[in-house]
């Protein structure tokens, strides 16, 4: 795999780092005071590492200050999202399952107008 392609988003951006047999590991960059939808997934668990920043990680119905060493697995299913407080929030995700595409979001709530459902991405 050459240098990682940035996929920008309204919340920041995310870029592939590799890619294996049922695993796939990205780096996501959220922006200051922005956060990402309010998602679940039916194939994938995730393992967050906060590698810089801080904010706010809701995992079901409990919220969890983080910062840079915090880590979270995330299972098939669990409802999350990830908030960035001042300094913005840089986070390496594994992903485990299969399959491992983009379109395995259920966005049950969103800040940007993106399609809120099934099949949404990132």
């Amino acid at each position: 795999m050459g240098s990682p392609l940035r996929e920008q988003r309204p919340w920041g951006w995310f870029e592939t780092l590799g890619v294996g047999s049922g695993h796939l590991v990205k780096r996501l960059w959220i922006e200051p005071h922005r956060r990402l939808s309010r998602q679940r997934h039916q194939h994938r668990c995730e393992h967050w590492v906060i590698a810089a920043g801080g904010g706010l990680v809701e995992l079901d119905e409990n919220a969890l200050v983080v910062a840079p060493g915090s880590t979270l697995t995330i299972p098939v299913g669990m409802v999350h999202r990830a908030s960035a407080g001042a300094e913005g929030l840089l986070i390496v995700e594994v992903q485990r399952g299969q399959p491992l595409r983009e379109d395995d979001i259920e966005r049950l709530e969103d800040d940007y107008g993106r399609v809120v459902g099934f099949g949404a991405s990132l």
